[in-house]
């Protein structure tokens, strides 16, 4: 089956760090029925309290790299001196079965996700509420290491500049209010391929030579 005519669809949720980006993430997968989190593969270590293959497939840089010459990525990405990889196979065969697939990816994966699948994509990006709230939330994560909030700022100012590049723009200053924006464009979206798939079978029907 092709991306073209796939049932399901992917939504991407980008960010730059310290928005909140995976904290709205898992309150979408809570609110939008089947719904289904693209685990990325990384080359990075675990961090306190993740899971391999719950929160990313960890893996070495050989191993990585011999998924990319494979083709077995959508799209990967150097972030912060490490890799990570989108996995392919998992998302055509979600799509199959009409899942909603979340992306939770950075500007770079987007492009490259968008050109690929078009037709079955969506693209959200999240905003701060203003760089001062976003400079105290670094600060706030990383209060042992200021050297590095002020380096994630510094990429985070990077990463705002390409808003224009996705489909919907929501600020995250209120976690309940951006979760019920974004699960409305979701809804919005399903219903739209639903009826496409109805209008899709009655236009056959109608065409039919008996």
């Amino acid at each position: 089956m092709s991306a073209k005519r796939a049932k399901g669809f992917a939504v991407i949720i980008s960010s730059p760090s310290g928005v909140g980006k995976t904290t709205v993430t898992k309150q979408i997968l809570k609110k939008i029925k089947k719904s289904k989190l693209s685990i990325s593969w990384t080359t990075r270590t675990p961090r306190l309290k993740e899971k391999n293959k719950k929160d990313y497939v960890f893996t070495n840089k050989k191993r990585f790299f011999k998924n990319v010459k494979n083709k077995k990525f959508l799209e990967y990405a150097k972030v912060f001196n490490n890799y990570y990889g989108t996995p392919k196979k998992e998302i055509y065969d979600n799509f199959k079965k009409g899942k909603i697939i979340l992306l939770d990816i950075d500007w770079q994966g987007s492009k490259k996700v968008k050109k690929i699948i078009a037709e079955n994509c969506i693209s959200i990006f999240l905003l701060p509420p203003s760089f001062s709230t976003l400079k105290q939330r670094l600060v706030n994560r990383h209060k042992k290491d200021s050297r590095l909030a002020t380096k994630r700022f510094s990429y985070a100012k990077r990463d705002l500049k390409h808003w224009k590049d996705y489909d919907y723009v929501i600020i995250n200053k209120k976690l309940s209010t951006c979760v019920e924006s974004i699960v409305k464009i979701i809804n919005y979206r399903i219903f739209v391929r639903d009826l496409e798939i109805i209008a899709g079978k009655k236009i056959k029907n109608i065409l039919k030579i008996k």
